[in-house]
């Protein structure tokens, strides 16, 4: 019985995607009333929680009576507070959302975007202004016509400088002005050139870049892949397929703006990484003591991507890794995954540090959750942490990320271009793989405050399918 409700919470997820626009005819939002759905907050994370134990009144014999319950649930002004005060101190990473619509369609890759990916970081003289670098344009958006590309510098929005206390409203629109500038390593010079950008409906192919490199002979396959969207394993895999056509020896997998996504899809990334370990363990799962029997289940390398196409594997016994402390979730437990199997050399920067993995629920009745049976007064729904991953050695809770074994930060006065044997993170990776001389960097290490994923629900999740 265990595996059954798991796998019918999967099911139930997955086949309801496909019915979202019949059911949203049905939505009445806004009637319900704040009891309803703190009442529904109350219920999921009561069940699922990963970090239940540590909110006492999510005990299972909290209170003495419904009435009392009742009167707990009620004395929150706002879903929103309510939630804030039951998630535990250790969650970073738990997500309410009012508009579930919005997050179901940031699940299959779809959001308002102007194709400007970009990092935001303060001025290095202590003023508190902020500037944004780009770090990658999205091919057929508003960025791509006007010719943006990696590299260019900002730090005006619709005329006014952008600071730590205003960069995010200035940011939020649908349409705004961003005002050009240069970065030298010490001084932002603004350069008097503006560009218009508006954001629409996009739908992001996560993988970004692909090209076989030849260095003194080694041929090494680098694939730059943004975001684990389930939608897309077809392309992933195909990109696989490229590269046993083209006789790889060496991948190096870029992940440095990567900040998660589906589980299914981080473990069939590392079969394709690998191929050679078939049905033994990626990862194992620690949920809640009152859910740990019935739910858990580990995680095993595959044959298969989620459509029943087979993985292409290269059956590699290293692997070259690209982070910085954008790198997230899925991205992560890749990382981890496959370090017990196989040589994982990290090159960059320390990771995020999140290990815990998420799935949708709706204000509907236990165990499911589900979307076909969700109260149609209101939109609210939650991401909660259900569950942790442990690597098939045990390792988890790097909760300050996972740390390089090559410490390179990026120079936002020196990018590179993505790709590009010199690019700096690259060229330290084929420098370890092909023994040429990695170039040594000296620049001021500015912080980052930012990026163009701040308003994406689903930033830093790890989705369970």
């Amino acid at each position: 019985m265990k595996k059954l409700y798991y796998l019918l919470l999967l099911s139930v997820f997955f086949t309801t995607i496909s019915c979202f626009e019949d059911l949203d005819d049905n939505i009445k939002p806004n009637s319900a009333s704040n009891a309803t759905i703190q009442d529904f907050i109350y219920r999921g994370l009561n069940y699922f929680y990963l970090y239940k134990a540590d909110t006492p009144e999510l005990a299972n014999d909290a209170f003495a009576s419904e009435e009392t319950k009742s009167a707990f649930i009620n004395s929150y002004g706002s879903p929103e507070a309510f939630f804030d005060y039951l998630k535990s101190d250790q969650d970073r990473f738990s997500i309410l959302v009012a508009d579930y619509i919005e997050l179901e369609n940031a699940l299959g890759g779809v959001t308002l975007n102007n194709g400007m990916e970009y990092g935001l970081v303060l001025y290095p003289d202590g003023s508190g202004n902020v500037f944004g670098y780009v770090r990658y344009i999205l091919p057929n958006t508003d960025a791509a016509a006007v010719a943006l590309q990696r590299g260019d510098i900002f730090n005006t929005i619709n005329g006014e400088q952008l600071t730590e206390t205003n960069f995010r409203s200035l940011l939020s629109p649908d349409t705004y002005t961003i005002g050009l500038a240069t970065y030298d390593g010490t001084s932002v010079t603004p350069t008097n050139v503006t560009i218009e950008l508006t954001k629409t409906a996009y739908t992001e192919n996560p993988v970004y870049l692909q090209r076989t490199i030849v260095v003194n002979g080694e041929r090494i396959g680098y694939l730059m892949y943004n975001a684990f969207t389930r939608d897309f394993d077809p392309q992933l895999n195909a990109a696989f397929a490229q590269f046993q056509s083209e006789g790889i020896q060496h991948l190096v997998l870029d992940l440095r703006y990567n900040g998660g996504g589906s589980v299914e899809t981080a473990v069939d990334l590392s079969a394709m990484i690998t191929g050679q370990f078939n049905n033994q363990t990626f990862y194992t799962e620690e949920w809640n003591a009152d859910r740990q029997e019935e739910f858990s289940a580990p995680g095993l390398f595959n044959t298969e991507i989620s459509n029943g196409d087979a993985i292409n594997s290269l059956n590699l016994s290293q692997v070259y890794i690209l982070t910085t402390n954008r790198t997230a979730s899925a991205s992560e437990l890749v990382i981890n995954g496959l370090t017990p199997y196989i040589d994982v050399k990290q090159v960059g920067d320390d990771t995020t540090g999140k290990f815990q993995a998420s799935f949708l629920l709706y204000d509907a009745p236990a165990p499911i959750f589900s979307r076909s049976q969700a109260n149609l007064t209101h939109t609210y729904a939650m991401l909660p942490l259900v569950f942790k991953t442990l690597n098939a050695t045990g390792n988890t809770d790097f909760i300050d990320g996972l740390v390089p074994d090559i410490s390179l930060r990026e120079d936002f006065a020196n990018l590179g271009i993505l790709g590009a044997e010199n690019e700096p993170l690259l060229a330290a990776a084929i420098a370890e793989i092909a023994t040429t001389r990695s170039p040594n960097y000296n620049f001021s290490v500015l912080k980052e405050v930012g990026d163009s994923n701040m308003g994406n629900l689903l930033e830093g999740v790890m989705v369970v399918d």
